[in-house]
């Protein structure tokens, strides 16, 4: 077995994966309960399976990656326009923002590379493309497995039939093109999207959520269709428990436990 598929197998747990993303401000700059990386990685419960992290804080946010039976760090290696609503970006435009070599040596586990297609310019759409695809190659070369981030251009002003067809179409794009696992929007018929693919897919929290309570039933949702696992970023960090609601949320994710039950289990409001 060679070293990436020992790391992909680390990643799950019953064969479902936690990932806690605090990449945020690679994009937004900081927001409220991620202001300070380093303060905010301390919040992080080392029950879950993965980090997902800008690859410049990885040097300032080793005390989660230090301690026995640690996360994975998953390193954000392109940078992406189409993150960037409140720049008002619209040609969602991919560049290489950190070498593989570098993110290995800075301590990477595994790489996550994003993609967006339907940008509304054929040669943006095959420029992202090509981005996607040397870095993958790239970390492949270095035995790095790849989480490919299918991410639709203007998904807010989608309908969900919309959403649902980008999601699909994408998706089954990233796989194709050699991803490990897939990182994506949950949609109205998720499992279709879970089944077209043969690697595992990896539902997002997304937009923070009302109540943790909510956000659970969204990740047992994402687990019924099929997901491999999932990636929670707001609605992990952004709440008065953070730790007790990751131990609530793998053990939804993981081991079937109902929502309810895990609220009531870890007091969660």
């Amino acid at each position: 077995m060679d070293g990436r598929q020992i790391r992909i197998n680390r990643m799950f747990t019953e064969n479902k994966c936690v990932v806690i993303a605090v990449d945020h401000g690679f994009f937004d700059g900081p927001i409220p309960y991620m202001e300070n990386l380093p303060e905010t990685v301390k919040k992080i419960n080392p029950v879950v399976d993965a980090v997902l992290i800008a690859p410049g804080m990885l040097r300032h946010c080793q005390s989660i990656f230090a301690q026995p039976k640690s996360p994975l760090a998953v390193v954000r290696l392109n940078w992406n326009t189409v993150y960037c609503f409140h720049l008002n970006y619209r040609k969602a435009r991919s560049i290489y923002a950190y070498d593989v070599k570098d993110a290995f040596r800075e301590g990477m586990d595994v790489a996550l590379v994003s993609l967006t297609l339907r940008t509304g310019d054929e040669e943006r759409d095959a420029e992202n493309v090509e981005n996607f695809a040397n870095l993958v190659n790239q970390a492949h070369e270095l035995g790095i497995p790849v989480i490919g981030e299918y991410f639709p251009t203007g998904h807010m002003d989608m309908t969900p039939d919309e959403l649902h067809d980008d999601v699909l179409l994408g998706a089954r794009v990233v796989a194709e093109l050699g991803a490990d696992l897939i990182k994506t929007f949950n949609t109205k018929d998720f499992a279709k999207v879970t089944e077209s693919c043969p690697v595992p897919v990896l539902g997002l929290g997304a937009e923070k959520l009302p109540t943790m309570l909510d956000a659970l039933k969204l990740a047992e949702k994402e687990a019924k269709a099929g997901a491999g696992g999932v990636v929670f970023g707001r609605n992990a960090i952004q709440v008065s428990k953070p730790f007790e609601f990751q131990q609530a949320l793998c053990d939804v994710v993981r081991y079937g436990l109902a929502p309810e039950e895990a609220v009531a289990k870890y007091g969660l409001k």
